[in-house]
């Protein structure tokens, strides 16, 4: 997905209302950039994960709830064999970020002065649900089972974003997403306690 592609159709539809503020902010600050010749960006990251995420298995996105279901296997009574269920067919192509390579776009472009107004923020790498699940459980050390609930649904079959335009000026992500699965379950570990209140 490419920045010129915002606004070229419809909205997803359970996404509406957030999307529309998130569009209003945008099309604000090109209007500032080109009213008033201000140097006014907005960048429009990918999934992003990280320390301080949101476990909640009710209200978390798809990584934090997969590490606190494959933990909670892991220290469950069947001694780190418990299965694991998942939503969906395990299919879908996801995109991931770690906050501290957002944090670092944003530096970026505070320090730069970009020609554009609109940039996507994306580590330019997708990968299965059922890979990033296997990705988790390695972390994590749960050896039990995956299955999928395919009555469960999918969601967007591929959501890789384009993200050649900041990376073409000099910006590009570091943490993969190996290392940043292992600091974010590391984070999570630390803070137990705290986890079910902890929010994004």
């Amino acid at each position: 997905m490419k920045e010129e592609f915002l606004l070229t159709g419809p909205l997803e539809p359970t996404n509406e209302w957030y999307a529309i503020a998130k569009i209003a902010g945008v099309i604000a600050i090109e209007s500032v950039r080109n009213s008033y010749g201000k140097d006014y960006v907005a960048l429009i990251p990918t999934n992003l994960y990280g320390p301080h995420d949101n476990f909640d298995l009710e209200t978390s996105h798809v990584l934090p709830a997969m590490i606190r279901k494959f933990h909670e296997a892991k220290v469950s009574e069947s001694a780190c064999s418990e299965p694991v269920e998942l939503w969906g067919s395990g299919i879908p192509l996801r995109e991931f970020l770690h906050v501290d390579d957002l944090a670092a776009a944003v530096v970026f472009a505070l320090e730069n002065t970009l020609p554009d107004h609109l940039y996507n923020v994306g580590s330019g790498s997708e990968l299965k649900i059922s890979e990033l699940a296997s990705l988790i459980q390695t972390v994590v050390g749960h050896t039990g089972s995956i299955s999928y609930d395919s009555t469960k649904p999918d969601g967007t079959p591929i959501k890789l974003m384009d993200s050649s335009k900041l990376m073409n000026l000099g910006w590009k992500s570091k943490i993969t997403l190996e290392e940043g699965l292992k600091s974010t379950y590391d984070w999570f570990l630390q803070n137990q306690e705290n986890y079910k209140q902890v929010k994004m």
